[in-house]
């Protein structure tokens, strides 16, 4: 009867739901509308991560606003630390998203199934920890159908074009300091999330720009016709993407890792990556990127 009453606990466990936070609206990776069926790279792993825990998949859907008072580590911080669930999806390995959190709480996005109250109130914030990363994130360049067979093997190779970039993002300062501001003359600025970065390359507005390479991907998706061309050129500083959760969980992240180094090693990510239209690269040195801008402006 005691070897009963312990067991029960664990087998209960072992059945409770993976919870796995992710972005509704961020193709290839995860989608979620209403009336569709969910899709996307990220969800058809979080499906293959259960499945090797032998437990049930529950997604808990959320909305990241892109604004200034926006913090997508605090966000994520905010929906692990309120139990919303225990690992968070695609997130970008940094040692800035990673940090101990300078406030002691933070208000949660917007998620499905939130009442008015948790709009309003404030959630008491953990530490985070990642799992090993997945999928390799990186910057490229990508052409107008007039620049499609520009040969493109570093930054320096887009001088002569007409560049459009998004302004206060980091391809906006890594091609205002180009080699001292060499291309400065040639750079158009817009503005993120409003202005229609790739659909302006497409029309020919533009010949070149620097973005998410999963940014091409899901605009290729949407545009099947589109003459817009990637480069092949992937700028050399790029973030790992991976799972987070909180550190007061560390069996959880061990699991994970096991599952993922089982499915890397069975080609399953790079055949789910395929699927989905989500350019697959290997996950790469440093599995935790630096300070990025720091790197760039000194360069």
């Amino acid at each position: 009867m005691a070897a009963a009453v312990i067991a029960t606990p664990v087998a209960r466990a072992a059945d409770a739901p993976l919870k796995i936070c992710l972005d509704e609206d961020l193709p290839p990776l995860s989608v979620h509308h209403r009336g569709k069926p969910d899709s996307g790279f990220e969800v058809a792993l979080a499906q293959a991560v259960a499945g090797k825990l032998n437990r049930p998949l529950q997604i808990q859907w959320f909305e990241s606003k892109l604004d200034e008072d926006s913090s997508p580590s605090l966000e994520a911080n905010a929906l692990l630390s309120d139990g919303r669930c225990a690992l968070l999806g695609g997130y970008a390995l940094t040692q800035d998203s990673l940090v101990v959190p300078g406030v002691k709480t933070a208000k949660l996005p917007d998620f499905e199934g939130a009442a008015r109250d948790d709009r309003r109130r404030r959630v008491p914030l953990g530490a985070l920890a990642p799992s090993q990363p997945y999928v390799y994130s990186p910057l490229t360049v990508v052409l107008s159908p007039k620049a499609a067979g520009r040969r493109i093997a570093g930054i320096g190779d887009l001088a002569g074009l007409r560049l459009a970039i998004e302004s206060g993002t980091l391809a906006d300062a890594i091609l205002m300091t180009f080699d001292k501001g060499r291309l400065i003359d040639d750079i158009t600025h817009l503005v993120p999330g409003r202005d229609d970065l790739l659909g302006a390359l497409d029309r020919g507005d533009s010949d070149a720009t620097l973005l998410d390479l999963r940014r091409f991907d899901a605009y290729r998706l949407a545009h099947p016709d589109s003459g817009i061309a990637p480069s092949g050129y992937f700028y050399p500083i790029g973030a790992n993407r991976g799972y987070v959760g909180l550190a007061s969980d560390p069996d959880l992240l061990a699991a994970v890792n096991k599952a993922l180094s089982d499915l890397q090693a069975a080609g399953t990510i790079a055949e789910l990556a395929k699927t989905a239209g989500l350019s697959y690269l290997a996950p790469r040195e440093p599995v935790i990127l630096g300070d990025v801008w720091q790197t760039v402006l000194q360069k």
